[in-house]
Order: C-alpha cells, then sequence, then structure tokens
C-alpha cells in the first residue's frame, strides 16, 4: 500500500470516528460501541456546559429539562457548529423556535445604534477573517 492510499484510509477512518462521535453515525471496527456512546455523551456534555456558560438565558429557559433539550438539539444536528458561541446561539434559537424561549427585545435609541454598529464590526471582522484565513 502506498503512502497516500495510507493516509486515505486514516483519513477515512478519523471521519467515521468523528462521525460516531459528534452525528450518531454507527462506531467504526475495531471501537467499543458502549465506549463510543459513553464518550459521545461527554462531549454533549461539555458542550451543554459551555453553551450554558455562554448563553444563561437559554440555560434558564430549558430549567430542569436543560439535560434533556441540549441532547434532543445535538441529536437533530449532523454536526456541532463551528465555534461555542454559534453553538450557544443556534441552541438558543431552537429553544425559541419550540417556544421555550422568547427572543430577546430589540434594542432601542442610542442602544441601537451602539448595537448596531457592534453587530456591524463583528461581521466585518469575521468577513475579513474568512478571506484572509
Amino acid at each position: 500500500m502506498s503512502v497516500e492510499e495510507s493516509r486515505k484510509e486514516l483519513a477515512e477512518a478519523q471521519e467515521r470516528l468523528v462521525a460516531a462521535l459528534v452525528a450518531g453515525a454507527e462506531s467504526p471496527p475495531g471501537f467499543s460501541p458502549e465506549r463510543i456512546r459513553v464518550q459521545a455523551a461527554s462531549l454533549v456534555a461539555k458542550r451543554r456546559g459551555i453553551v450554558a456558560r455562554l448563553r444563561p438565558d437559554a440555560a434558564l429557559a430549558a430549567g430542569a429539562d436543560l439535560a434533556t433539550e441540549f441532547a434532543l438539539y445535538a441529536a437533530a444536528r449532523t454536526a456541532p457548529p463551528t465555534g461555542y458561541r454559534a453553538d450557544a446561539d443556534d441552541f438558543a434559537a431552537w429553544l425559541q423556535a419550540k417556544g421555550r424561549m422568547r427572543p430577546p427585545p430589540p434594542p432601542q435609541g442610542r442602544i441601537r445604534r451602539f448595537a448596531d454598529t457592534v453587530t456591524s464590526a463583528w461581521k466585518g471582522a469575521r468577513r475579513a477573517d474568512r478571506e484572509h484565513g
């Protein structure tokens, strides 16, 4: 087997492992399905904890059902969003869509202009990162 074939095989095996850990796919050959299940649950719990710290409003909206709601949210996706902030915001939007959380009221007056300025600057920085990254 050539080096390129070995690399391709390794990359495919890694993709199968990641899919099993984050997207509920079947455990790849050579891995214990039970260990994969436990590790996948641990990764969801880690995400849930970080999301709760980033969006305490979402955690409060989910209340005692936070673990269940987040598990359902995570299972509904083929992969987590890129970055914890996006994950937190997506979870909040998911709760809003289910009627578990109200959207925040829009900012008013000077605060709104400031928020719009910050949002525009942030979007511009993200766009620049993507173009130069």
